[in-house]
């Protein structure tokens, strides 16, 4: 049998996607352990009790100054920004997206000011966002809706736009107005897509919320790493790298599920 046609089965898959993972974590142990042999006081490689032993003040102990449980402070005001910038953005990706896929007019005089919004690199305009915005809440949010919002603009308008033509015809046959072939036909296409782009935007928005978080702010993952860095403190910023992952991994889980379970004709095999 060729290459291309061997699938994995049952939990195969699972396996062969944790192999590389272990691997990373064994080679880490590993040099972890060589570089301790040789400098028992070595930060850049901290040993797993190291992690442990420095991560247990900020997950149990709190904050003398505002009380709070630091690391679970820190998670929630990230996931409270990360989520209203998603949030933003596929709102204005679904109403924008809609309307200039379904009206060629729409898409013929608002594409390209769409696509040029999109090419201009976000991180370029934090200084504006804080100028203009100030350094609360607002500025952070604003970045991830910059970033991207015009992305997802772009990919679900193309999609509505490449539906057959035939469903267009036949539903105007049928007596359709615009209204009801956006609501009707292209509003039901669109929503997997629009799932698909949120995956794809995650890491893009985490990049954008970790920069704007380290610049500007007195809480956050972002703003946590960047702050001990300036102490070497590797036994802190690596659990935070890990943490910042998983909870990447979990959304983009979430929003699989959700595609599946909400638009499963939309997936393979109806899955």
């Amino acid at each position: 049998m060729r290459l291309v046609n061997r699938r994995p089965r049952g939990g195969s898959s699972l396996a062969l996607g944790a192999l590389p993972l272990l691997a990373l974590l064994a080679f880490y142990l590993f040099a972890s352990a060589a570089r301790h042999a040789e400098n028992p006081a070595d930060k850049v490689l901290p040993t797993p009790g190291m992690m442990v032993s420095a991560m247990s003040n900020l997950l149990t102990q709190p904050d003398p100054l505002s009380g709070r449980l630091i690391f679970w402070a820190d998670t929630a005001a990230s996931l409270q920004r990360l989520g209203l910038g998603l949030g933003i953005s596929a709102v204005a990706a679904l109403l924008i997206g809609l309307a200039l896929g379904v009206l060629p007019l729409l898409r013929s005089s608002f594409g390209p000011t769409v696509t040029t919004i999109a090419v201009v690199p976000p991180i370029a305009l934090l200084p504006v966002l804080f100028i203009v915005f100030g350094l609360g809440e607002a500025a952070k949010v604003a970045l991830i809706v910059i970033g991207v919002a015009p992305f997802m603009v772009r990919d679900l308008a193309i999609h509505v736009a490449a539906i057959p033509i035939e469903q267009m015809i036949k539903a105007q046959t049928l007596g359709a107005s615009s209204w009801q072939l956006t609501l009707r036909l292209a509003l039901p296409q669109a929503m997997p897509r629009l799932l698909a782009s949120l995956r794809l935007s995650l890491g893009p928005a985490w990049v954008y919320l970790i920069s704007a978080e380290a610049i500007a702010s007195d809480i956050g993952l972002g703003y946590r790493i960047f702050l001990v860095r300036r102490y070497l403190s590797m036994d802190i910023i690596l659990p935070y790298v890990a943490w910042v992952s998983l909870l990447a991994i979990a959304c983009d889980l979430a929003l699989l599920w959700l595609s599946r379970r909400a638009f499963a004709w939309a997936h393979e095999g109806g899955r």
